[in-house]
């Protein structure tokens, strides 16, 4: 018996009419990005391990437990790339881009890999689209980045989201932060989950990060990180504010996000739906001033984001019907040298962008009965009779309308 093959969990199949919506928003982004000055760049999908972990940082779930990681035949410790941002910064570092006049742009698309539990709107293997910009500190620039994030996901006909920000403080002010909330949790430390107990030490801001429910309880009160800025991030955040009322762009302030990866410094922010439960981020970003020199490059601020593909397909099927594409000619082909014809009609259909199916096969009687389940707008006849009278017979299959045109005429019919 022959072995019938099927997708692993949680790396599904994409299939239409779901691609076709996935192409309209990959160029709702495409377009938008561009008139930003945002070119694409595409990296590797695998990756030296050692840079997530220099990234991410080793206390997170991501490194600790979701990463696809292995040694390779050579030897190496390498990993499939859980988020885009690393895989930019070392292209960034290696290609010796800061070179180039500032700010350079760049955004991506591809898949992603995570070892989490598959649920709707979170895979193991996942899409994103994703934006990073080098080379300005300025909030004028984080202002621009989160206006383009909004632009596109309205280019997109992405129904109401509410964009979220915060400010995580920078390596001046954030360790006496961590050290506030180390104190905070300290007598709690039984009540929490065990990863937060281990994060207690490592790295205390993830607890108020963690999704579970007694470790959301007890960080009921802890302290807001706003009350620890020190004057230039209080100053840098109360800009970017000043800039996003300015362009009338509407947010909330969430003095609980942190974000899940270590990198991030200043402004932090999540764009979400309440149409998705309890996974409602469609997009997240933020800065990270020391990626660069962390990974072997000059002092570079830097920002970006990335938007989840499958959140907004999600969204988008959830606000319209989605369907087959239908084509808009059917050519109906009957005997051998009305092949040629229907091909050459076809063709010079195509060449203007036409959608068109040709029957190959099969009497009259079951490629109009093709044609119809397809949807086609009109059908037209070419066979032995249609050669010689140089006349093709068409119908158009919503109306009943039907008629006869000349080859060149046919063009016509679909003005």
């Amino acid at each position: 018996m022959k072995t019938r093959f099927t997708a692993l969990k949680g790396a599904p199949d994409v299939l239409p009419p779901e691609t076709n919506l996935w192409g309209r928003i990959e160029n709702a982004a495409c377009e938008v990005f561009a008139a930003y000055g945002y070119d694409e760049i595409k990296t590797s999908i695998i990756e030296p391990a050692e840079l997530f972990l220099r990234s991410i940082g080793a206390s997170s779930d991501i490194v600790a437990k979701e990463m696809y990681s292995f040694t390779d035949k050579g030897g190496r410790s390498v990993s499939l790339r859980p988020e885009g941002t690393a895989s930019v910064v070392r292209a960034y570092v290696e290609h010796n881009l800061s070179l180039r006049p500032a700010p350079q742009k760049f955004f991506y698309r591809g898949p992603m890999f995570r070892y989490e539990r598959p649920q709707k709107g979170r895979q193991r293997q996942f899409y994103q689209i994703g934006a990073e910009c080098f080379g300005t500190a300025h909030p004028g620039m984080d202002a621009e980045l989160i206006v383009m994030l909004m632009a596109f996901l309205e280019r997109a006909g992405l129904p109401a989201l509410s964009l979220e920000l915060n400010s995580i403080g920078c390596r001046n002010c954030r360790p006496a932060f961590k050290q506030r909330l180390r104190e905070f949790f300290a007598p709690h430390l039984d009540g929490l989950c065990p990863d937060c107990q281990r994060r207690h030490e490592q790295n205390p801001l993830r607890i108020l990060d963690c999704k579970v429910e007694r470790c959301i309880a007890i960080r009921a009160g802890a302290p807001l990180i706003s009350e620890s800025l020190c004057a230039e991030c209080r100053e840098h955040f109360g800009a970017l504010l000043g800039l996003l009322d300015a362009m009338k762009t509407p947010y909330t302030l969430n003095p609980h996000m942190v974000r899940g990866l270590d990198y991030y410094t200043r402004t932090v922010f999540e764009v979400t739906s309440g149409q998705l439960g309890a996974q409602n981020a469609v997009a997240a970003g933020g800065r990270y001033d020391l990626l660069v020199s962390e990974f072997g490059g000059p002092e570079t601020p830097a920002l970006g984001f990335a938007a989840g593909m499958e959140r907004l397909s999600r969204l988008l099927s959830a606000a319209e019907s989605l369907s087959m594409p239908r084509p808009e000619v059917f050519i109906a082909s009957l005997g051998r040298e009305a092949a040629a014809a229907a091909l050459s009609t076809a063709s010079a259909l195509r060449a203007r962008d036409k959608r068109v199916e040709v029957g190959w096969e099969g009497s009259l009687k079951s490629q109009l009965r093709r044609a119809d389940k397809m949807g086609a707008r009109y059908v037209v006849i070419i066979g032995e009779d249609e050669l010689r009278s140089g006349s093709f017979k068409w119908k158009n299959l919503g109306t009943g309308e039907s008629g006869e045109t000349g080859a060149e005429e046919i063009f016509n019919l679909l003005s």
